[in-house]
């Protein structure tokens, strides 16, 4: 590391002690090893941060940075092939957290200092109602009968803005949207009043509005209680809203660290600067003259028939997923989708291109009605029309090379002359989206996600489609490696001119991205027109509160 990094990021907080409050966390040099297959990886290395009474602190950085390892190493919540390096030095509330013994960490944790994960559902246990989940942690840390614990619990989440607590302390995880999981963590994480709450991007897999509703609910409870928050993010929009101090981390180490708006106004580190010029930027490129129609819509609707009632009394409704929605795509074009989780943008889309059945209206793809067309019918069509998921790697068969996995599409379609003429074309596909052609023989899991979703659009682009649907390919993806997809996709569209239809619920993305925009709600189309216009001057509430919530998360 070189001397001016070293200035950047020194042990002590630059404003440490001038604003008269009580620090109540004090962590120096932390090191974590982890012992991995042959040899040792320095997770993290001379961490330093100090916390003070109700105040928040944001550790800032990409996946892979060791923000997470830094906040589990106070919870001593690592697992066993980690190891705290001797020198790491942590007090919190005047307790040497290093030297505690398992017995005292467990009379911590929760009371002293607690933490929300990132997914809710995996850090809540599908067998036992959220009632008996949140009694089990009042147990733990108070003497209290069960009426006791269940009435408290009942106000607690009244207290996170819960509709409904008496009914839902009955209910299950599955049984609640992610943004109401997230707020029954934080009501557990709050139930014996910790000192210090430490968030793992605790909105990384919510909407927008949730997302905002999720943080102002965790500063409205700072406010409240006086607590202090440690924040985890890669968002630099949070950042900026929410913390009063900034720790900027990558590979293990603190390379910046300063006061928010000092930080923002003016960062010093090289890496810094590159996260904070990682905004989704631009727009895109304006479309010349009159283009013919790829993709069009008329009266589609999807509908789903669920039950509800017990086994002997079944109850069939019919759930209208897509409402009669019409669209037209023109060539060259990229077309946005938004709403929140639930609206029906997915279901619209793989309608569109006959991965799902409608229930009615007609669908043409370039001039050819495509809504009668069965499997087999479609098949001829595939290679034009192709799709980009949201996690690619669930959409990588881990079992295939990257060779097998692109090539796979080529052969299905009967594309390329013989063997050498499809590996020719697999290769041009993998320089195309911006990937080495060196990789044939490597598998998906030696990938990091920005790398596995490039992958993923070189098979999509192998097949020199027409149109590709892209169902969120960025949102699993950090700001600046999202701010590369963006670029290679507008590139991809200029050279090939292809048309996109693009799903999403960051509008951040779809302004650097798309032409125009259509606003779904609960399967109807509320608002649509050309993204500069619908962004800058909304005609309905409801994507008033989507354009707030996504440029200016304090609104």
């Amino acid at each position: 590391m070189t001397d001016t990094s070293q200035n950047l990021a020194p042990s002590e907080r630059h404003d440490l002690g001038q604003h008269g409050r009580e620090l109540i966390l004090d962590a120096r040099n932390i090191a974590v090893d982890f012992k991995v297959e042959g040899g040792v990886v320095n997770a993290v290395r001379d961490v330093s941060f100090q916390l003070h009474k109700g105040e928040t602190i944001a550790l800032v950085g990409e996946s892979g940075s060791g923000k997470s390892v830094t906040a589990r190493t106070v919870m001593k919540l690592l697992t066993k092939r980690a190891t705290i390096l001797p020198g790491t030095k942590i007090t919190l509330s005047g307790k040497d957290v290093v030297a505690m013994s398992d017995r005292e960490m467990r009379k911590l944790r929760g009371n002293d200092v607690a933490m929300i994960f990132q997914e809710p559902m995996s850090s809540l246990n599908p067998v036992y109602t959220i009632g008996q989940q949140i009694c089990e942690i009042l147990h733990l840390h108070n003497r209290m009968s069960r009426a006791e614990a269940m009435d408290r619990a009942r106000q607690l989440l009244e207290e996170v803005h819960i509709p409904e607590p008496e009914a839902r302390l009955r209910q299950y995880p599955h049984q609640l949207s992610g943004g109401q999981r997230q707020r029954v963590m934080i009501a557990m994480a709050l139930a014996n009043r910790p000192d210090v709450l430490i968030a793992d991007e605790p909105t990384t897999a919510l909407d927008v509005t949730v997302q905002a509703q999720i943080l102002n609910l965790i500063k409205e409870l700072k406010d409240k209680y006086g607590m202090a928050v440690i924040l985890i993010t890669h968002d630099l929009t949070i950042v900026r809203q929410f913390s009063e101090y900034v720790y900027v981390m990558q590979n293990g180490v603190v390379h910046e660290h300063n006061e928010t708006e000092k930080l923002f106004a003016d960062p010093r580190h090289p890496y810094t600067r590159h996260l904070l010029a990682s905004e989704p930027k631009g727009i895109a490129n304006p479309l010349s003259g009159e283009q013919d129609t790829v993709l069009e819509g008329k009266d589609v609707k999807v509908a789903f028939t669920l039950k509800r009632g017990g086994f002997f009394k079944p109850d069939f409704f019919e759930l209208v997923a897509v409402d009669k929605l019409s669209l037209n795509l023109k060539r060259h074009e990229t077309l946005g989708l938004v709403g929140e989780s639930g609206s029906g943008k997915t279901t619209f889309g793989q309608a569109l291109i006959r991965l799902i059945g409608n229930q009615g209206g007609e669908i043409y793809f370039d001039g050819e009605p495509i809504h009668g067309k069965d499997r087999g019918q479609m098949r001829p069509l595939r290679s034009r029309m192709q799709i980009v998921f949201q996690d690619p790697f669930a959409s990588l068969n881990p079992r295939m090379s990257i060779r097998q996995i692109i090539e796979e599409g080529l052969i299905v379609n009967g594309l390329g002359a013989n063997s050498r003429d499809r590996v020719d074309r697999v290769r041009q596909a993998l320089r195309d989206a911006g990937m080495p052609d060196t990789i044939l023989n490597r598998f998906p899991h030696e990938f990091s996600g920005g790398q596995r979703q490039r992958i993923a659009i070189a098979r999509a682009i192998a097949l020199e489609p027409e149109f590709i649907l892209l169902d969120e390919p960025t949102s699993a993806l950090d700001l600046s490696v999202q701010a590369q997809i963006i670029d290679l996709l507008r590139k991809l569209q200029d050279e090939k001119g292809l048309s996109y239809l693009f799903i999403s619920h960051d509008l951040k993305v779809v302004r650097a991205l798309c032409h125009r925009v259509m606003v779904m709600q609960f399967g109807k189309i509320v608002e649509e027109g050309p993204v500069a216009e619908v962004l800058t001057n909304p005609k309905t509430d409801y994507t008033a509160r989507l354009v707030r919530a996504a440029f200016d998360i304090a609104a």
